[in-house]
């Protein structure tokens, strides 16, 4: 017992060891109303037409108190932008993670839910989807083949976004979920969901970054007498007697010849032809195993002469300045809450526990007993014969049209 005690004693101290030194770059609770003044909502970036309002709502099923509160797309059909600056540039040193909170309280039929981080220089009010960021990180959805939690980090010697050769997997039910991206100092990354780790590799082998360290050797083909069939038709078989002479059709034996057939008039009836039972088509060799086979030629491998180690390839934030979402949502109602952008996963997982965590379970009872009431109908979703759409993507709608706002 004593040592089991020694044992807690020493993780507590750990972990309070680690927030204590951990660096948080920016948080965000969305509790007061000081928000307005903490983000800007961009106004050149599309007509005001265009651009979605935020909502302020603690939203219509929930586990905590009133003041819990988060921003929300209002409006259906419309791109939404909005950025905040961090509490100071970062530049990453060590580890990077990035959390945020995200609630369909609508199915999302088609659109983003994700964050970015940028850097350098923002003009804040021309914050938009064609301003450079250094990550993107968070669901994307658009029908039912098209879902997945966006990984996609900028690489500055290509100058291009890469995104993550696998689809990370995503929530689309309408409760709120945490997503965590935590990027490793030893060029390692892990993403979240709910502090449940969903994806974790190299980056340099799930992304992009580096030209591959070995390539097929251009030097060497494939010899000449090299046997890659696997099967072949068997050189020692005869083709039966008596094959050839069977007719691929033979005359209907249960035709009769019509009562009004005049052979004078019609010529001399014959009944029609039909498929002959017996025939077997073609004659062909049959295939046995090729006593040369030599099995499925590959071409060597050698060490790729372009590829060069970047030591700095873990440091996916390289003085990011500013946090925002940048969006179009065909259906809104999408929540956002509780974002960190820090170097301590422990940091960022003690900030869901105190919100998240501690009001999931009531929260999830709460839409339960809202589900209950919904009745839904099926929306109009545009002329007949619309292939577009695919019914997943209809299922999907469908369950958020109600015959009334709850």
């Amino acid at each position: 017992m004593v040592t089991r005690r020694l044992v807690l004693s020493a993780g507590v101290a750990l972990a309070t060891a680690q927030l204590s030194a951990a660096k948080v770059f920016f948080r965000e609770h969305f509790n007061d109303e000081g928000w307005r003044e903490r983000w800007t909502v961009p106004t050149k970036w599309k007509s005001e037409s265009e651009l979605g309002e935020w909502g302020w709502t603690v939203g219509k099923w929930h586990g905590g108190d009133e003041s819990n509160k988060g921003i929300q797309t209002s409006q259906d059909s419309r791109f939404y932008g909005i950025i905040a600056p961090l509490d100071e540039p970062f530049t990453q040193d060590g580890d990077l993670v990035v959390q945020f909170s995200v609630k369909l309280e609508k199915a999302l039929d088609c659109g983003g839910a994700y964050i970015k981080l940028l850097g350098g220089e923002v003009d804040m009010d021309s914050f938009g989807g064609d301003m450079p960021y250094q990550v993107m990180f968070g669901p994307d959805i658009c029908g039912s083949g098209n879902a997945r939690t966006h990984v996609i980090f900028h690489y500055a010697p290509k100058n291009e976004n890469l995104l993550a050769k696998t689809d990370v997997r995503v929530e689309r039910d309408r409760l709120t979920h945490v997503y965590t991206l935590h990027v490793k100092a030893d060029a390692t990354y892990e993403v979240y969901i709910d502090q449940t780790s969903v994806r974790a590799g190299r980056l340099e082998d799930d992304f992009a970054f580096l030209p591959p360290r070995q390539i097929p050797d251009p030097n060497v083909t494939k010899p000449e007498d090299w046997v890659d069939e696997r099967r072949i038709r068997d050189p020692a078989a005869v083709k039966p007697d008596g094959w050839d002479d069977v007719p691929k059709t033979i005359p209907d034996a249960d035709a009769e010849k019509p009562a009004e057939w005049d052979d004078a008039e019609d010529g001399e009836w014959e009944p029609a032809q039909i498929p002959n039972p017996d025939y077997q088509g073609p004659w062909r060799a049959p295939m046995i195993d090729n006593p040369d086979y030599k099995g499925e030629w590959e071409q060597p491998m050698i060490d790729n002469p372009d590829f060069k180690e970047d030591p700095l390839l873990y440091r996916r934030c390289d003085g990011c300045t500013h946090v925002g979402f940048e969006l179009w949502q065909v259906t809104s109602g999408t929540i956002f809450d509780d974002i960190i952008v820090t170097d301590s996963l422990p940091e960022a997982f003690a900030l869901a526990e105190e919100g998240w965590a501690r009001w999931k379970d009531k929260e999830k009872a709460m839409w339960e007993e809202v589900s209950k009431k919904e009745k839904p109908e099926m929306p109009s979703f545009g002329d007949e014969g619309d292939d577009d759409l695919d019914e997943d993507m209809a299922a999907a709608m469908d369950e958020d049209w109600t015959k009334e706002e709850l």
